[in-house]
């Protein structure tokens, strides 16, 4: 098996807070990351994905525990780190009054490309992220969606092999996000790149995350595909409305179908569905396979079915399941949980 392009162990973050008070913005995070993989980590505000993000990065030592990136320690080799990395954070990078072009070239230069080099980066990423017709204007004139295809310019200028993002497409439109998903993903496979990010946009997880970590109150808390937690955490939800006189028989045969099946929870809620009709809900996995068979024993019992739908679980669900919290709600609300750095990447 080939090294984890990151590897935390019992990585641990601690700030003072009020009097004696700590205030654990990730605690004990423990994982790897492998080489070419697009891993998402979901949380809510103050849930310990920033700072993760900025311990990993060598924005900020870490309280205790180790972690290599790149195969370099993030406390003792900082330079290598960073060297080997792309970092985009929640605000843009570039400066607001320098011209795109000499922004990109500039950079190149700190990373310690020569100034031919430093060009022919700067000029292949203005043509890879279709940002020519804004490349001699000051950042400040951009669109949101053009100043997020900036950071990403500038983060891959010094072609890392990882890239981490963080929260890369909040505050912009679904046009502007599709376009710069489309954006990220085109670089990815041009470049073989590792990606690590956050985001409070589930369905982004959902679509291009091979792979989904969950972290709550500085705690990883789930780890896996995002087919597999909605799968194994939520489950898929069957309703089926029935006259009212057939209820009993159709709550047997959901129980018995639903029990065949494997379901963990095979009672089905039941509740008024007006008209004379009565609703029943059930969990269960594979809904798309069970469903046809639930319909053919219904109809073969005498319960006749008036309507029946399928209901898919999203990772919101599977954050619900995890913590009886919503992320969704959970991410429109600022929490004081996870302090800010002065001149970092917020």
């Amino acid at each position: 098996m080939s090294t984890p392009i990151i590897s935390a162990r019992k990585l641990r973050k601690v700030f003072p807070g009020k009097g004696q008070e700590e205030v654990v913005a990730v605690a004990d995070l423990t994982m790897d990351i492998e080489e070419g993989s697009l891993t998402a980590f979901l949380g809510p505000n103050g849930a310990g994905k920033s700072t993760s993000l900025r311990m990993l990065t060598t924005l900020m030592p870490p309280t205790s525990g180790t972690a290599t990136v790149c195969g370099h320690d993030i406390v003792k080799h900082t330079a290598q780190v960073r060297a080997s990395i792309g970092y985009i954070g929640q605000k843009n990078g570039i400066s607001p009054y320098q011209r795109l072009r000499d922004e990109l070239q500039s950079q190149g230069l700190m990373y310690g490309l020569g100034r031919t080099e430093s060009t022919r980066r700067t000029d292949e990423l203005i043509e890879a992220l279709e940002l020519g017709e804004v490349a001699d204007r000051r950042a400040q004139s951009l669109s949101g969606g053009q100043k997020r295809r900036a950071d990403i310019a500038l983060g891959l200028i010094p072609q890392p092999r990882l890239l981490l993002l963080d929260e890369p497409s909040t505050g912009l439109d679904p046009q502007s996000r599709a376009n710069l998903w489309e954006h990220i993903l085109q670089m990815r496979r041009r470049h073989g790149m590792t990606l690590l990010l956050t985001t409070h946009y589930l369905d982004e997880a959902d679509q291009f995350a091979e792979r989904v970590l969950v972290i709550d109150r500085g705690q990883l808390i789930a780890d896996d595909t995002a087919p597999r937690l909605k799968a194994t955490l939520a489950g898929d939800w069957i309703t089926v409305t029935v006259p009212t006189q057939t209820t009993t028989t159709a709550a047997e045969v959901i129980r018995t179908t639903a029990r065949s099946s494997g379901a963990r929870d095979p009672e089905p809620d039941i509740s008024d569905a007006g008209g004379d009709s009565q609703r029943l809900i059930v969990t269960v996995d594979r809904g798309e396979n069970l469903l046809p068979v639930l319909i053919r024993d219904l109809d073969a019992a005498g319960a006749q079915v008036l309507t029946a739908d399928l209901d898919q679980p999203t990772l919101d669900d599977v954050f619900l399941t995890l913590t009886g919290r919503s992320l969704r709600e959970e991410s429109q609300t600022v929490h004081t949980a996870e302090p800010t750095m002065t001149g970092a990447p917020q």
